[in-house]
């Protein structure tokens, strides 16, 4: 387990006082991250190889949005590791160590020069410490959008400040672009993202959107193809 001790601040709150839920992604994102340090072998093995673990799906469960000024602590732990993909748990936590958020996620090893996925060596996968599988609903990985046509919005472009040190878009902007197009009045109780083509610098980035019900979707396009599908659920 890994551990990020953090505090809810203004440039991590909205405008009525709680947690940006991209803050929120962030957080995940960046404990996710400064995890592999933790794992010497692994850390050496991607640095030798030039691969990298990039993030395939990510499920948040919402319990409760945090306030201004409150103590947190972000927790993640590696729950099943296959020779392309890797699982874990992300979760966020409060002063009394109750979860705010409950994530688990499913990244994919891949080479960095090509994106190309890689098996990783078993001893590299042996290394690694495990723990269980935290007590949370698990949805399919696999966002089914219905069969309706989408309305499409204005077109975002990358910018340098979206990039991270793997060279595409941080997972965290996905979800910031998602939340300028989320209704006001649509309260979060799960969120699914599917990451299935990285975006770039300068890249133009399409969204197109969809309420049915409880449901929110947000299709991100690179051209004619799904950057990435983010489904909303409301509480």
């Amino acid at each position: 387990m890994y551990r990020i001790d953090s505090k809810v601040t203004t440039s991590t709150c909205d405008s009525t006082g709680k947690l940006k839920l991209f803050s929120a992604f962030q957080m995940m994102q960046d404990c996710s991250e400064l995890w592999v340090k933790s794992e010497p072998k692994l850390s050496s093995y991607f640095r030798d190889a030039n691969h990298t673990q990039l993030l395939a799906f990510r499920q948040v469960e919402v319990e409760r949005v945090p306030d201004f000024g409150e103590d947190l602590h972000t927790e993640t732990s590696v729950y099943e590791v296959k020779p392309m993909f890797g699982f874990r748990n992300t979760f966020i936590y409060d002063s009394s160590n109750k979860p705010c958020y409950r994530t688990w996620s499913m990244g994919a090893f891949v080479d960095r020069s090509n994106g190309a996925l890689i098996r990783m060596p078993q001893e590299v996968m042996d290394s690694i410490y495990m723990e269980e599988k935290k007590p949370m609903n698990y949805l399919p990985r696999r966002i089914m959008v219905p069969r309706v046509e989408l309305k499409p919005y204005t077109p975002f472009r990358v910018g340098k400040n979206d990039i991270d040190y793997n060279g595409h878009m941080n997972n965290a902007n996905y979800i910031r672009m998602a939340e300028e197009l989320r209704p006001d009045d649509f309260q979060v109780g799960v969120v699914r993202i599917e990451f299935r083509m990285p975006a770039k610098l300068h890249d133009e980035i399409t969204p197109f959107v969809l309420q049915d019900g409880s449901k929110f979707y947000v299709q991100l396009m690179l051209g004619n193809n799904v950057s990435t599908l983010i489904e909303y659920t409301s509480k």
